[in-house]
């Protein structure tokens, strides 16, 4: 019956609507709005809004048409649905002009709607915006506020903020609160404004109406944010910032301010965060506020959302000033308490916070671990990873063990894109904080099992390295490893690779060692790699290591030389071109009875890793993968001579391509950095039968040989260790050395070399160089350095080679500059300074020169 009766109203509401478009009658909002929504595909409802744009523009055509606020209503639905409404923007400044307060209302909300800082239009709203300014009605003037605040341009700013300072001061509550609103959005869009506003914001902070109360305060709040002078001129106001939150606190029940139990919640979450803007590394003002802290603390109702959003400000407060050891327990038990609250929100903003005050005051947060752990079971993703990030802050020494088996259980059932960050973590955690390398080793080739095809490269090499620089390690990691890979099903790739290393630099250990499970055999080895290579989820790159390591197994092993080498030579017709060379080189040297002991013997010891280097402090910070140590800068007589940096980085030239050496399939010629390079050996006797043996593309020739390559510059040739072996004779000696370098940065993972390209000619500049390199596992972007050198000289940065420098040394920046001398009697001296941004956040580093070697 209901449902009859309503069909019957709209069918006369449609009538209605139809009679009154054929009298000359606009359609009404409501029956757009039910015609849009009756739309069944998106041409029907565009069909619909052209339609009746159409309409409208027809309309405004007549200046004396009466239902112009109606038109106005329907565009801004329009614009609402994403379609275009520009052309009412002129209507809109006639609405604006109307005397009507209806007309005006329509007008500023098209205004706030249509308009923007690059629109012609937008210039004309400011006389009408001045004199609304001006009016006698409080909410004509109220209109006014709310669209400046809303559209203001910097011009408009500078033409009206002398009104809005006027209105601040006048007795209005109502036009007093929108006027401290509207003179925020002054000095976030002008900050040079903000003193005009300093005086009359002072008052607003003694105003007893709670709407004028939190409009000063966020007034002040942002002034105090963007200019430190300004921060120090609130901070007398502490004492009355404490007063109203303990009025607040302390009051009987005020229903006008009253939200389930709680007086004005938005006040107090406005006042807390204004102290904790102004407490920010004052003893003082912080200690004056302490008090006030505890009992808002201690007394908040907590089984309503607006007491924890209370609470969870006070905490941050706490956090964020040089508050009392025992108020940080305090709001660390509360966060504590978060963790058990059934509403996943709550559970996951302590988290978050946890994970930023753990580095603050790491042993309150440690008592709440176990809670911690258990947030790794959530079934809500979110929190699992912040719980997960949590759980790495808080690892020790003490709780390593413990820790590392809750994290181990955890990679079990881990979603694949946490296993990535989860392996990259648990390194630099063992590594840190392991009891002995055996634990280290043991946990890591566990992480490897469960992280599967997960674990990133640079775990790979850092395994690598580890294996490599510690002995005692060698033989027992080339029985595990194996052991590990012997009935593996191929689903976990960066094991293999580090089996297969292991197994072919320390082969022979393996085959001698007395294992509990039996010794190994040069069968059993083998028989591995022929289930391995054959298979088709086996990837190039382990193939890759798995040619290798056989190549090494034939100078190690005596009894399966035929099988090892039919493994080789499989490979000789594969359509990727890398494992081709390698199964033709390698068969061809296996021939070489002369030869292959010598070169493939074992590699030197790695002596460094990328790892090492970017992440040796575990991540305490709210993010995941920035972690940036303070560094101070060397004081020194520099710092007297060169007081500020000067001239800044040109444009930026897009930075050439460079051969990648992170990313080569068989890193361990370059130790995993390129800070261990093979001994040189010596020549054999019949050295012809190397050239005959070498002389091909893949080698790069006897004789393009260079006579020495740093081991930065390595590239993805895995036989770049042979070149050399031609003869000194054939031409090497005509290579013109590297110039010596100096390190001028080392810090956060970043290197910077500086060499001299030329010396002072006269009145000529002289050259320096600057190669940056990045070790960290993350990329840096927009890498720029600034220079200064001493009062004689002059410098000039030229364009950089580009502003990205990719993760673990992928490539390097080239920087170079220009220096004049000007005077005399002054030793030439630099400082060098260099920010950045990684992983969303900016980063400084800097470092002082005074050694210009080659340069007089």
């Amino acid at each position: 019956m209901t449902t009859a009766v309503e069909m019957a109203i709209e069918k006369i509401d449609e009538v209605k609507s139809r009679l009154g478009r054929t009298l000359g009658t606009p359609m009404r909002l409501r029956d757009l709005i039910r015609q849009v929504r009756a739309a069944r595909t998106a041409a029907e409802e565009r069909a619909v809004v052209d339609r009746e744009s159409a309409n409208i523009r027809d309309t405004f055509r007549d200046d004396d048409s009466p239902w112009k606020c109606r038109n106005i209503a329907k565009l801004l639905y329009i614009h609402m649905l994403g379609f275009p409404a520009h052309f009412g923007q002129m209507e809109c400044m006639k609405l604006v002009a109307q005397p009507k307060f209806t007309d005006k209302r329509i007008g500023y909300l098209g205004a706030m709607l249509l308009l923007d800082e690059r629109s012609e239009v937008h210039l004309l709203v400011t006389n009408s915006l001045k004199n609304d300014l001006n009016a006698s009605t409080q909410f004509v003037t109220g209109l006014a506020l709310c669209t400046l605040g809303s559209i203001c341009s910097v011009e408009m700013c500078r033409d009206l903020a002398g009104e809005v300072e006027r209105l601040v001061k006048c007795s209005n509550t109502y036009l007093k609160k929108k006027a401290a609103l509207c003179a925020f959005r002054i000095v976030r869009k002008v900050p040079e404004l903000m003193e005009m506003f300093i005086s009359c914001t002072r008052s607003l902070l003694g105003e007893k109406n709670h709407g004028v109360l939190m409009g000063g305060i966020t007034l002040v709040s942002e002034m105090c944010e963007r200019s430190p002078d300004v921060l120090n001129h609130f901070k007398k106001l502490v004492p009355n910032l404490v007063r109203i939150l303990k009025n607040l606190l302390m009051n009987g029940y005020s229903p006008e301010h009253d939200v389930t139990g709680i007086s004005d919640p938005f006040l107090q979450v406005k006042i807390l965060r204004l102290l904790r803007i102004l407490g920010r590394n004052d003893a003082r003002a912080s200690e004056e506020m302490n008090d006030i802290l505890a009992q808002v603390a201690t007394n908040t109702e907590t089984t309503k959302n607006v007491g924890n959003a209370i609470l969870y400000e006070t905490v941050l407060t706490i956090m964020a000033i040089k508050s009392e050891g025992g108020l940080r327990v305090l709001a660390v038990n509360i966060l504590g308490r978060f963790l058990l609250n059934p509403d996943k929100n709550i559970r996951y903003v302590a988290l978050n916070t946890l994970l930023k005050t753990v580095s603050i005051d790491n042993s309150a947060v440690q008592r709440h671990r176990t809670t911690v752990v258990e947030c790794l079971k959530d079934p809500d993703i979110s929190i699992r990873r912040r719980a997960m990030e949590l759980s790495f802050a808080l690892i020790n020494k003490a709780n390593i063990a413990n820790m590392t088996k809750e994290i181990l259980t955890f990679l079990e059932t881990a979603d694949p894109e946490f296993k990535s960050e989860c392996s990259s973590k648990m390194y630099v955690a063992t590594e840190r904080y392991s009891p002995n390398y055996q634990w280290h080793l043991d946990t890591m080739i566990r992480v490897l099992q469960l992280a599967g095809n997960y674990v990133p490269d640079e775990v790979v090499s850092c395994m690598i390295q580890l294996i490599s620089s510690h002995t005692e390690l060698q033989s027992c990691a080339a029985v595990k490893l194996f052991r590990a890979v012997q009935n593996d099903n191929l689903n976990a790739q960066p094991l293999l690779q580090v089996a297969f290393w292991t197994v072919g630099e320390f082969g022979d250990y393996l085959i001698q060692s007395d294992d509990e499970s039996g010794n190994v055999s040069e069968n059993e080895v083998v028989t591995v790699f022929e289930r391995v290579l054959p298979s088709s989820l086996t990837t190039v790159i382990t193939k890759a290591y798995a040619m290798m390591a056989l190549a090494k197994l034939a100078t190690r092993f005596g009894n399966t030389s035929d099988r090892i080498g039919a493994l080789v030579r499989q490979h000789q017709g594969h359509l990727n071109l890398e494992l081709q060379q390698r199964s033709v080189e390698f068969t061809n040297l296996l021939r070489k009875d002369d030869l292959k002991h010598g070169l493939l013997e074992r590699m030197p010891v790695i002596l460094h890793n990328s790892l090492n280097a970017a992440a040796a402090p575990i991540d305490e910070s709210s993010s995941a993968e920035s972690v940036e140590a303070p560094e101070k800068a060397p004081a020194g007589e520099n710092d007297v001579v060169v007081a500020d940096l000067l001239g800044g980085v040109g444009e930026s030239v897009p930075a050439a391509p460079v051969k990648s050496s992170a990313n080569d399939l068989l890193d361990i010629f370059g130790g995993s950095g390129g800070n261990s390079q093979p001994a040189p050996m010596p020549a054999p006797s019949n050295g012809g039968g190397i050239v005959d043996l070498l002389n091909s593309d893949f080698f790069g020739g006897a004789n393009n040989t260079p006579a020495s390559k740093p081991a930065a510059a390595a590239t993805s040739d895995p036989f770049a260790m042979f070149d050399g072996l031609g003869g000194a004779s054939n031409g090497s000696s005509n290579v013109a050395p590297e110039p010596k370098g100096v390190m001028a940065i080392n810090a956060n993972g970043i290197e910077v070399q500086l060499y001299v390209d030329s010396d002072f000619d006269g009145n000529e500049a002289c050259t320096l160089r600057l190669v940056t390199s990045n070790n960290n596992p993350i990329s840096i972007e927009q890498f720029r350095f600034q220079a200064a050198v001493t009062k004689a000289f002059q410098i000039e940065l030229l364009p950089p080679s580009g502003e990205t420098l990719n993760a673990n040394g992928d490539n390097t920046l080239t920087q170079l500059a220009k220096v004049r001398r000007i005077g005399r009697g002054q030793q030439l001296k630099m400082r060098l300074k260099a920010n950045y941004v990684m992983n969303g956040s900016t980063h400084n580093i800097q470092g002082d020169v005074s050694s210009f070697p080659g340069l007089s």
